[in-house]
């Protein structure tokens, strides 16, 4: 019989992985695998602290202790640098939100067998996972569930409502995507459901967009120190710690710039802070997005430029980046090649990429570097925790 072979690591979707290259999905490293798939655990397997781990697709990693997860993020992050030898003068440890930490997120409700299911998807099906806990949600969205179950039980049919959650300076943001409420009786409950749950807004949406049916003041999040005008569906980082992280190295990396340019800029996480210390454009193609954060720059007085602009079909070109000395960009998970190669081209002295996806930074990164660009400091950060979705901080230098 041969000798059970070591859990060396963990791929990029999650399994462990041994030196022969065997794949073994639910291991840790230092697990030992049988030739018969049967595990002896590890020093650095954790029993999951959550009932539905395995079904529910909101978490891939919770098998793994605190070490083994922050090495996961580590490596996802290093990997990506070293495959396409950008070679970071630092590498920083990696930083892991915590618990209860996450502001938003997307479900699905259904109706199962009579009753309403509300969760997330079950891994690998369509699935839905009835949540009783879960231990990355922020407590105040996560205790919405029950009442909205409580609410949908009354509903005749089969349905299959898309949710949205967001957590808002005014309290919870809640979309339902696929749902209109049929006749008075109905309607005056899910008023009745708004006003006892505290609900900062409810927007509905039946195929057409997102409408507003409960609003009771304007929603808004505090970005930077600056309450923003909030869109339903507008893009925000996934918790506050995160944010915090990723704001923290952008703003100490561009520290001393005097006209910095934030691409990608959504609502302002980046721009608004900076604006405190620097002349920021900033440009985005949300139209919603750049308006709202025109108008909260204009009402805190801050010198800060907006325009809108699509910057994967109409990037901001080399001599228009030339009169910066600081670029920050935080682009979709495809990246943004189009726009690094007009910053390879215009010689600003620093560049900040925030990035979702390790491997599509890495390949828009090449440009830089083969422009004379050194990768002087790189942060990973795991966002998503227990997730094997890792994002990253980084700051190239002109030399």
């Amino acid at each position: 019989m041969s000798q059970p072979e070591e859990i060396l690591r963990i791929a990029a979707r999650g399994d462990g992985v041994t030196a022969s290259g065997r794949h073994v999905t639910g291991t840790a490293p230092g697990d030992l695998v049988a030739s018969d798939g049967a595990i002896t655990r590890g020093p650095h397997y954790a029993t999951p602290p959550c009932r539905h781990f395995s079904t529910c697709g909101g978490c891939e990693l919770q098998h793994l202790d605190a070490s083994a997860f922050a090495q996961f993020v580590a490596d996802r992050v290093g990997n990506a640098a070293v495959a396409n030898a950008l070679d970071p003068a630092t590498i920083a440890p990696p930083t892991i939100s915590p618990t209860h930490s996450r502001r938003r997120a997307s479900m699905r409700a259904i109706n199962g067998g009579g009753r309403p299911l509300i969760g997330f998807t079950q891994s690998g099906t369509h699935k839905i996972v009835d949540l009783a806990e879960c231990y990355v949600l922020d407590p105040r969205l996560f205790a919405l569930i029950a009442p909205l179950q409580k609410y949908l039980a009354r509903l005749q049919g089969r349905y299959s409502i898309d949710i949205e959650l967001t957590l808002a300076d005014q309290g919870v943001d809640l979309g339902l995507k696929g749902f209109m409420p049929e006749g008075l009786e109905q309607t005056e409950d899910l008023l009745d459901f708004c006003r006892d749950q505290g609900l900062a807004r409810l927007t509905l949406d039946h195929g057409y967009g997102a409408e507003g049916f409960w609003e009771p003041e304007p929603v808004t999040v505090t970005l930077g120190g600056v309450p923003v005008g909030f869109p339903s569906g507008a893009f925000l980082q996934p918790t506050v710690w995160g944010e915090g992280t990723l704001v923290e190295a952008a703003s100490g990396w561009l520290n001393g710039c005097t006209n910095v340019a934030d691409l990608f800029a959504g609502l302002g996480t980046f721009a608004l802070p900076l604006a405190a210390m620097a002349k920021v454009l900033a440009a985005e193609a949300d139209r919603a997005a750049i308006l709202a954060l025109r108008s909260a720059a204009s009402a805190a007085r801050l010198p800060l430029e907006t325009a809108h602009r699509d910057l994967f079909r109409n990037p901001l070109r080399a001599d228009e980046l030339a009169a910066f000395d600081g670029i920050v960009l935080d682009p979709p998970r495809a990246g943004a090649r189009t726009q690094v190669e007009q910053i390879a081209k215009s010689g600003v002295p620093r560049v900040v990429y925030i990035s979702c996806n390790p491997s599509s930074w890495s390949k828009d990164c090449v440009m830089l570097k083969e422009a004379g660009y050194e990768l002087a400091e790189l942060r990973p950060v795991g966002q998503f925790l227990w997730s094997t979705h890792v994002e990253l901080a980084s700051l190239f230098i002109k030399r």
